[in-house]
C-alpha cells in the first residue's frame, strides 16, 4: 500500500530459487498446421498447446525445452512451416510454481471471516515476481488459510515495497475483495506513513506535493516526477507534516491521496529530502538504517462487509526507533 501502488508491482527482486526440479516433465508433441504456417514459434505453440500461456511457453523455449524437427531451438521469433514437428518438454517453471502454499507465521493485527490486517516486516516481498517466486506474503497467505486459494491474488488488494514495513489489509472473501478494491479506487481507505528523510526541514510544517509520477526516462528501474506533456505518468499527491527535525534529518508524517509506485520515496526525493538509506532515490545509508526509512503506521477504513469503522496502528520497527535515537529525534505517534 502507499508508496507502492495499489495492484501494481513494486521493487525489482534480488534473490530467489526454483522448485521446478522436484517435478517430472511431460513430453508433448504437436504438428504445425496450415493455419500456423510462417508464424513465430511462440505464437504457433500458444495455438497448438492452448492450455498453457504464451509467457509460460516462452519460458520453456528459453530453458531449452523445445525441439523443432528434432533440433533444440530457443528463439521465440523462429518461424515455423506447415508440417513441422514440435516437441515440448512441459517442465514446471519458477513462475508456474509461484502460487504455492508455504507455512510460516504472519503478524496478524486483526482478523475476521472477511478480512485480515497484517503488520508486514521490512524485507518481505508481497507478491511473486522475477527473482522472488517463493517466500512471499502471497505464499504465506495460501499456507495459512485454505480459502485464500479461492480469492484472486490470495486477497491482496495493495502492496508495500519489499523494504517498507507496516500495515496492510487483505481480503478473505471475494465480496470483501471487490468492496475493498472499490473503496481504494474511491480513496476511502486512509493510509499514513512515517518517513525519515535527509536534510533539515525548512519552511512550513505542512507541505502538500502535487507532482505526477511515471517511469524515469533515464533509468527504467526508477520512478520519477515527470512532465505529462512529454512522458507517460499519473497524477500523484502526498501531504507531508513535520514531526521533528535537526540539521541532518527530518521525521515526517506522510498522507497519501493517490497510490503510485514508490510515491512517497519519489516525492520526498523531489523536495530534496530523500529517505535515509533509500539508495535508489539518492538517500545514503547511515546509522542503523539499511533499508529505506519508511513505515506504514496507520490504516483506517470502513469494514467492507459490516460497515463498522476500523482503525489500526503499528509501532515503529526497531531499526527506525534506533535511527531516531541515533539522531536524537522524538516520535510521538501522530
Amino acid at each position: 500500500m502507499g508508496e507502492a501502488s495499489w495492484l501494481e508491482d513494486a521493487d525489482p527482486a534480488e534473490t530467489g530459487g526454483s522448485q521446478a526440479d522436484e517435478f517430472e516433465a511431460e513430453l508433448r508433441e504437436v504438428v504445425v498446421g496450415a493455419e500456423q504456417h510462417a508464424q513465430r514459434l511462440d505464437k504457433a505453440l500458444a495455438e497448438l498447446v492452448p492450455e498453457f500461456s504464451r509467457s509460460y511457453l516462452q519460458q520453456l523455449l528459453l530453458q531449452g525445452c523445445v525441439r523443432l524437427n528434432g533440433r533444440e531451438v530457443q528463439k521465440p521469433a523462429s518461424r515455423v512451416k506447415a508440417g513441422d514437428r514440435i516437441a515440448v518438454e512441459m517442465r514446471p517453471t519458477q513462475q508456474s510454481q509461484a502460487f504455492r502454499p508455504e507455512q510460516w507465521p504472519l503478524d496478524v493485527v486483526y482478523e475476521d471471516e472477511h478480512i485480515l490486517v497484517i503488520h508486514k516486516p521490512a524485507g518481505l516481498v508481497v507478491h511473486p515476481a522475477p527473482g522472488n517466486w517463493s517466500g512471499t506474503l502471497l505464499n504465506a497467505l495460501l499456507g495459512r488459510d485454505a480459502q485464500a486459494m479461492q480469492v484472486p491474488r490470495a486477497g491482496i488488494v495493495h502492496r508495500l515495497d519489499k523494504d517498507t514495513s507496516g500495515l496492510m489489509v487483505v481480503a478473505r472473501s471475494r465480496s470483501a475483495m471487490d468492496a475493498l478494491v472499490r473503496m481504494i479506487a474511491a480513496r476511502e481507505v486512509s493510509r499514513q506513513y512515517v518517513a525519515l528523510g535527509w536534510g533539515g526541514w525548512t519552511g512550513a510544517a505542512h507541505r502538500s506535493v502535487h507532482a505526477p509520477i511515471g517511469r524515469d526516462p533515464r533509468n527504467r528501474l526508477r520512478m520519477a516526477v515527470v512532465d505529462l506533456a512529454q512522458h507517460p505518468g499519473k497524477e500523484a499527491r502526498t501531504d507531508f507534516d513535520l514531526i521533528d527535525a535537526n540539521e541532518e534529518v527530518c521525521l515526517v508524517r506522510c498522507t497519501l491521496h493517490t497510490g503510485r509506485t514508490h510515491q512517497i520515496r519519489v516525492h520526498m526525493a523531489s523536495i530534496r529530502h530523500p529517505l535515509v538509506a533509500d539508495v535508489l532515490y539518492g538517500g545514503a545509508m547511515a546509522g542503523p538504517m539499511h533499508r529505506q526509512a519508511l513505515h506504514a503506521f496507520r490504516l483506517a477504513f470502513v469494514h467492507p462487509v459490516t460497515g463498522a469503522p476500523l482503525e489500526f496502528h503499528a509501532p515503529l520497527p526497531e531499526d527506525m526507533t534506533q535511527a531516531l535515537d541515533f539522531w536524537g529525534l522524538r516520535y510521538n505517534r501522530p
